[in-house]
């Protein structure tokens, strides 16, 4: 369950990602599809990031009835975030949003996904998601190693914030961007020119982990979770890299750049 442990985030954050999205819209830049999967979560640094470099968010929610474009001629993009499921479940929505990705991939439209978003993506591309032999998981802050592939499109951050119990394979014809020594080898991957999957959350803001953690107290004390002052002191050590990083990282992806070969 990638981020299935995570709770709904509301309040200032959700004020962040949802309004008003389109008063900084620029004419000149198509919409940038955002799928989510909690009633009230929102994108966090990846909308705020959008927001300000002028992309109006087209924020839907198919587990609450709302569809996916037929086409991206309409889109920059799309990013598919995580959410309290599992890419391995029978909802019709997650079948239909694991299908649905062959969207952006035909169309090699720029695709992002985020923990539950990168394992549709992986199972997608015939890669299995499952659970750690030993049952760990990652919640809080956690190293992470870019492999060489990575650093061509520059190095990510040496520590990323995780909530999640499963991970995924590499999938057949896919680059793995970075790793890690732990539990899940596979952080961050890439298909053809314009699809990444990252197991980790670059999204996540101060507000948003004192509110998971502050949630979740159970979830802290399973195998290979921090403690909830680990986060937040976490949060304030790598922060501000990890969105460093994301400004970095976002404008290639929505401009295309991302070709290793």
């Amino acid at each position: 369950m990638f981020d299935a442990l995570s709770p709904d985030v509301h309040g200032e954050d959700r004020a962040i990602g949802q309004v008003p999205v389109g008063t900084a819209a620029s004419p000149d830049k198509k919409p940038v599809l955002i799928v989510l999967h909690q009633e009230n979560s929102n994108p966090g640094h990846v909308g705020q990031w959008f927001v300000r470099n002028g992309y109006h968010l087209d924020i839907r929610k198919p587990r609450f009835g709302e569809p996916l474009p037929a086409t991206m001629a309409n889109h920059s993009g799309a990013v598919i975030f995580g959410g309290p499921m599992s890419a391995n479940d029978k909802d019709d929505f997650i079948r239909t949003e694991t299908e649905w990705i062959g969207v952006p991939l035909k169309e090699k439209a720029p695709l992002l996904g985020i923990c539950l978003g990168a394992q549709m993506l992986a199972i997608h591309l015939g890669a299995k998601v499952g659970f750690d032999p030993e049952d760990r998981a990652e919640i809080g802050y956690y190293p992470l190693i870019t492999t060489e592939e990575g650093r061509r499109l520059g190095p990510f951050p040496d520590h990323v914030y995780q909530w999640h119990r499963e991970g995924c394979e590499l999938p057949a014809d896919a680059r793995l961007l970075a790793t890690s020594d732990g539990a899940f080898p596979v952080q961050a991957f890439s298909h053809g020119a314009t699809a990444v999957g990252v197991q980790f959350h670059p999204e996540i803001t101060y507000a948003q982990v004192h509110r998971w953690t502050g949630h979740n107290n159970t979830r802290l004390k399973i195998k290979g979770a921090h403690e909830r002052q680990q986060h937040i002191d976490g949060h304030v050590a790598h922060g501000p890299r990890v969105q460093a990083w994301l400004g970095r990282f976002l404008n290639r992806w929505a401009r295309s750049e991302l070709a290793l070969g």
